[in-house]
């Protein structure tokens, strides 16, 4: 096991309901178009599958799709949406677990490869995708650019959500390249708030780049968002596409 923290089942029941966002087809759409187009003819492997907000819908365009989670009660959401048979699912952590076969795609969206708290345990994440792909194959990440131009000397805190339902930022431990996210939601009409908080190793896009050449991969593109807008230095998020040689 690694050091990812593990999804209670709590969490994972109220998963979908709290990403709403995410799963709209203003978001979903240009992120499955990306990713089956890449996937090409084969099989699509996705790290830290979840409760399968991409996997499922990308199964459902006639990609073939296999998944990793951690979290048997991430996996057991999944399962209400698409059975084993349409979509496998290993119980696992994304840096080792392994599944038979050769993939013409790897991916692993929305910041998940933070949830691995050290270098080494995020190099091992790229050596197992290099692993699953067959030659030519690609990885596919989707991670936000660390936002340390927000913060002033002396500040750890960076906000990055104020709304009436949700208070949410960002604490960071500028030695560690640790970041918390702290979440205060609120729970029913009255006035209550619930607390939650997450660990996450953040990286810079030219740290994954060395991973990749680790790994044995080389950067193919680099893009700001699922629709392909050029990444700038003012982008906040990156989409990365590393191959592997044929």
């Amino acid at each position: 096991m690694t050091s990812s923290e593990l999804w209670t089942r709590t969490t994972a029941d109220r998963y979908d309901a709290e990403e709403t966002e995410m799963s709209s087809a203003a978001v979903l759409g240009p992120t499955l178009a990306f990713l089956a187009e890449l996937a090409g003819d084969g099989r699509a492997l996705e790290f830290a599958i979840g409760t399968g907000r991409v996997g499922v819908p990308l199964r459902e365009r006639g990609v073939p799709v296999v998944g990793i989670e951690l979290s048997r009660h991430m996996a057991s959401v999944l399962r209400r949406k698409a059975d084993e048979d349409t979509l496998p699912v290993v119980t696992g952590d994304m840096a080792t677990a392994t599944v038979p076969g050769e993939f013409s795609l790897v991916y692993l969206v929305y910041n998940t490869i933070t949830n691995l708290l050290t270098q080494d345990e995020q190099v091992e994440c790229f050596r197992n995708a290099a692993r699953h792909l067959e030659p030519g194959g690609r990885f596919v990440i989707e991670l936000g650019v660390p936002p340390l131009r927000f913060l002033p000397p002396g500040q750890v805190a960076v906000p990055f959500d104020v709304s009436e339902q949700h208070l949410g930022f960002d604490t960071f431990d500028l030695v560690e390249q640790i970041l918390v996210s702290h979440h205060f939601t609120r729970d029913g009409d009255d006035g209550r708030y619930r607390r939650d908080s997450s660990r996450h190793r953040y990286a810079w896009p030219a740290e994954l780049d060395l991973m990749a050449r680790i790994a044995g991969l080389e950067l193919e593109r680099r893009v700001a968002d699922w629709e392909g807008a050029p990444f700038t230095q003012d982008s906040a998020q990156h989409i990365s596409v590393w191959r592997k040689p044929a």
